[in-house]
């Protein structure tokens, strides 16, 4: 029996778009603040990853929009992706960076016919509901990519600042709780949209186990941000090590040989961001078996958080005096190892590979869906 898309479901759509746009705003209120004070070096950091995650999901959503229109599973009549809105609205809305506040407001009009209104039959209703969960899936990418290039840079930087430097906000914490939020909600979300975008299979079931995945993916990030940002504390030369971190990820995805994009340039991109996600919690780039890599990625994650601690001991040991110190230590150690002890290999969901591997909807469910 195919998933269908309920009230709650267009509820938590609603209260995405709501944390999405007030971690914006607090991102680039900081900015400004920053900008009063004349601290510019913070300022251009805050703006800058503000603008790659933008610029980067524009990129992804508009290659998306591309594709969708050659799909007549859902396009049968040639009709627009965005109903209403010509090609040149289309990159017009991308130029300006509003590619994913534009797909809320889509799957949110789309969705709010079928669930509050009831405007499809019966005999529609399986063919609608799993295109609703289609564009919710795309949305909860672009979302996953735009947390990791900017809420999560974003949360390091702002904890770095706060506790590097002793400086602090009203603003500052609200950017760093919104960004926290921003990262908790695309992970859910993301995982619950791959598991409803297969009709066959059982749904992500709520309660306990969607509530461990998230701390599982939030330990783990966490721990992430936190070990470095005692190496940051080190010396700021660190930054190599996360770069280095990054490169091998990136380069872990090309060897996997990813075909996400239709575009060849932009799978290179793809790769890149992939490797920026492994570099903060494990993502699972194929549908294949995690258990080796996913054991090795936890060893070395473990090694790092360790070495970071240790390091900061014998070649800083004036920081252990810090307020700061001992509580992030054991919250590195804690909470590493309790992402360590919940992490479970998890296959990718059609859909997902659908996006991977170049396969249309079509050659996976086969003609039994029809278009809206």
């Amino acid at each position: 029996m195919s998933a269908r898309y309920s009230k709650v479901r267009w509820t938590f759509t609603l209260i995405g778009i709501f944390f999405y746009c007030l971690d914006i705003v607090t991102d680039v209120a900081l900015a400004v603040q920053y900008f009063q004070e004349e601290n510019y070096l913070w300022m251009s950091l805050t703006v800058l990853f503000v603008l790659t995650g933008m610029v980067v999901t524009q990129l992804f959503s508009y290659s998306w929009y591309l594709d969708d229109k050659e799909d007549t599973l859902f396009y049968p009549d040639g009709k627009e992706a965005l109903s209403g809105v010509t090609e040149g609205g289309v990159l017009a809305l991308h130029v300006f960076g509003l590619s994913i506040f534009t797909r809320y407001c889509h799957l949110l009009s789309r969705s709010f016919n079928v669930v509050w209104k009831g405007n499809y039959d019966q005999v529609d209703k399986s063919g609608i509901h799993q295109h609703l969960f289609r564009l919710a899936t795309d949305l909860s990418m672009l979302k996953l990519f735009e947390s990791f290039l900017e809420s999560v840079p974003q949360l390091l930087l702002q904890t770095y600042i706060n506790l590097g430097h002793h400086e602090s906000s009203v603003v500052q914490y609200l950017s760093m709780a919104f960004s926290f939020c921003n990262i908790a909600w695309a992970l859910v979300d993301l995982r619950r949209c791959q598991k409803r975008s297969q009709p066959q299979r059982r749904a992500m079931p709520s309660g306990l186990p969607t509530i461990t995945y998230l701390f599982y993916k939030l330990f783990s990030i966490t721990s992430h941000i936190l070990s470095f940002i005692l190496l940051l504390t080190l010396s700021t030369y660190s930054t190599i090590a996360l770069a280095v971190l990054w490169l091998l990820g990136t380069i872990w995805t090309h060897f996997l040989q990813t075909h996400f994009c239709s575009n060849k340039c932009l799978e290179f991109v793809y790769r890149a961001v992939i490797g920026l996600i492994l570099t903060f919690t494990f993502f699972n780039v194929k549908r294949q078996s995690t258990k080796i890599p996913m054991t090795v990625y936890y060893v070395q994650s473990s090694a790092k958080n360790i070495a970071a601690v240790l390091l900061l001991v014998f070649l800083k040991p004036e920081v252990q005096n810090t307020a700061y110190f001992l509580p992030v230590s054991c919250v590195i150690c804690a909470v590493g190892e309790a992402a360590s002890s919940t992490c479970s290999s998890s296959s990718t969901s059609p859909y997902l590979c659908s996006r991977l591997y170049g396969v249309k909807l079509r050659d996976l469910y086969g003609s039994s869906i029809s278009g809206p």
